[in-house]
């Protein structure tokens, strides 16, 4: 499947002009603040994603590590970096992302580290 295609569960750290973006696209995506999920942890929320087959979109590197050293099962996580409260950076490194159009099979683990003119990819199956 493509990014795009898969439903989002958006970190409470994610702007809020980013969920508009997705949601522009026509991506399907939960946002933790009109949850109410705020402040949950992050073994609750990969939970939640997973029950609904959803795609974690954060800027927290503990989504992942969680992932990993707990074997929670996950659907993905799509880590963007750095962490900006700009969105515009952040809609551009999305914009990358789904250029690549990149087919991932779950579970999943996409990094995706920006500098000014780069955007660097990598995927790491579970």
């Amino acid at each position: 499947m493509r990014l795009h295609e898969f439903p989002i569960l958006a970190d409470e750290n994610v702007h809020r002009d980013v969920v508009r973006y997705l949601r522009e696209r026509g991506c399907d995506v939960l946002d933790v603040r009109e949850t109410g999920w705020i402040g949950a942890e992050d073994a609750v929320l990969l939970e939640a994603a997973y029950s609904q087959h959803r795609v974690v979109i954060t800027h927290d590197a503990d989504f992942g590590s969680l992932a990993i050293a707990s074997l929670k099962p996950i659907v993905g996580v799509v880590f963007l970096r750095p962490g900006h409260m700009d969105p515009l950076f952040t809609i551009g490194t999305l914009r990358v992302l789904f250029e690549r159009n990149l087919d991932l099979a779950p579970p999943f683990i996409v990094v995706a580290r920006r500098t000014d003119r780069e955007v660097s990819i990598r995927v790491r199956p579970l």
